[in-house]
């Protein structure tokens, strides 16, 4: 019982009143001197991350998820009032105060729990290739570049060791996402109808900056893919994909209230790899269910319809969404499709043959393939430490059978599934979408663990009786 306490304290009064300090402190810099804001919100977030992680680390979960779902919104007010600023240490927030729940390696025991090894190997995939690209490239690009692949698995290690108090994790996780939902799904619908300000300007200067953010769409209503508060459609798109399927597990007004948006905008990102995803997590959900949690969760998605898809047929929504939905129907006429193929022909033979790897920081170009991505800058000697971890992660928590009689359980499997599935189309194993992959296998892995633990509490109980 106090182990419990001191993971998750059941006042935790002082956390909240170090994150609204955090939110006054930052609101007050917007507004007296925007230009320090660069500054001051990375500096203060790690301060908070820090003091949540050992005091509060369940307000620490949500902080760092709220984090990566808005430092890009904050990024993009802060350069409207001070001018643009490229690189933005704003965006490395999320990074630096995921990569605090690093601190967890130190509690791994050198014991034969198999979850926590191959955790291990994967990390040690990433520092491989931290070394490589220390050696090949610049030091800031590969340090920068380690960031996007290793925060990640450190915060979905971090989730699964948290296992413990998985009833409260699992909470915290179907509010976050709800909130998310209906948050960034509100927002993605002023963003398209309006487009503030601070959206056009940014754009518009990276689009000087980068011919790729051409695929935003000009930078004007009614014209652009819906990326919301977050620095991409496809990265919005990940995380709202994660957060429809877990909307599925869990009914509610709130729920029914978010859903529309969520769908909206999902649409109205424009992104077929994470549509694809969708519908597969979707099939995964249903048949991992027992039959009585299928029928629930028809009657969900039949709700979630009755409120979006009005929405989905009505202009100025319809004539945006509906060539795009028709592209999958006609793969062989999809530009982006035979330049996909072409980037495989061109590059996989040279990523089977590189056996050390590019390492971080070398520039691979823009690849349209997590696969592609994993062999050039790891190399196989990284790959097979990187991929040797993350396979028994999942083949572990695609094998266990009790998510049957666990909604939750079985939508966190289809997310992982949906952002597996992605890996053909872009490198969703890093930033915000491999924290959304890692994030939810350790909470998937947390679950499993749970349930063994209370299946043997329950039997040696029963032996004792």
């Amino acid at each position: 019982m106090k182990r419990k306490e001191k993971l998750f304290p059941l006042k935790p009064a002082t956390g909240w009143t170090v994150i609204a300090l955090f939110i006054v402190i930052n609101s007050l810099t917007l507004i007296g001197a925007p230009s320090l804001l660069n500054l001051s919100f990375l500096a203060t977030a790690a301060i908070v991350g820090a003091f949540l992680y050992f005091k509060h680390p369940l307000l620490y979960i949500g902080f760092s998820w709220w984090l990566w779902f808005l430092s890009p919104f904050v990024r993009r007010l802060t350069d409207y009032y001070s001018g643009y600023t490229n690189p933005s240490p704003i965006i490395l927030t999320p990074y630096v105060v995921s990569l605090i729940s690093g601190l967890e390696l130190r509690k791994m025991k050198a014991s034969k729990n198999s979850i926590e090894i191959c955790f291990f190997m994967s990390i040690a995939g990433t520092v491989y290739a931290l070394l490589i690209g220390l050696i090949k490239a610049s030091y800031i690009s590969a340090m920068t570049t380690s960031l996007e692949w290793i925060c990640p698995v450190l915060f979905g290690f971090f989730l699964y060791s948290r296992w413990q108090n998985y009833p409260k994790l699992e909470r915290l996780t179907k509010q976050i996402f709800l909130w998310c939902v209906l948050i960034t799904g509100a927002y993605g619908v002023i963003q398209y109808l309006v487009l503030p300000e601070w959206d056009q300007v940014w754009l518009q200067k990276t689009i000087e900056i980068s011919e790729n953010a051409r695929a935003f769409g000009a930078p004007e209503p009614l014209k652009v893919r819906v990326w919301s508060t977050m620095n991409s459609p496809g990265v919005f798109a990940q995380v709202m994909m994660a957060g429809l399927l877990l909307l599925l597990s869990e009914a509610g007004f709130l729920g029914s209230l978010a859903a529309p948006f969520g769908y909206l905008t999902f649409l109205l990102s424009l992104v077929r790899s994470a549509w694809i995803g969708w519908i597969l997590g979707i099939a995964a959900l249903f048949t991992s269910l027992k039959s009585s949690l299928q029928i629930r969760l028809i009657l969900t998605i039949v709700v979630a319809a009755v409120f979006a898809l009005p929405l989905v047929f009505l202009e100025p929504f319809s004539g945006f969404i509906t060539e795009r939905v028709q592209s999958l129907a006609n793969p062989g006429e999809d530009g982006s499709a035979g330049a996909r193929l072409g980037t495989y022909t061109r590059l996989l033979g040279a990523g089977l043959t590189n056996f050390l790897g590019n390492g971080f920081g070398s520039n691979n170009g823009l690849l349209d393939s997590a696969i592609l991505d994993i062999l050039l800058t790891l190399g196989w000697l990284g790959t097979i430490f990187y991929i040797g971890g993350a396979i028994p992660l999942l083949h572990s928590l695609f094998s266990d059978r009790a998510v049957r009689q666990d909604a939750f359980s079985s939508a966190v499997r289809a997310v992982c599934l949906g952002m597996i599935v992605q890996m053909l189309f872009g490198s969703v194993m890093l930033g915000l979408p491999g924290t959304v992959l890692w994030g939810f296998l350790g909470t998937g892995l947390a679950g499993q663990q749970y349930r063994k633990s209370c299946k043997l509490l329950e039997r040696l109980s029963i032996d004792s009786s």
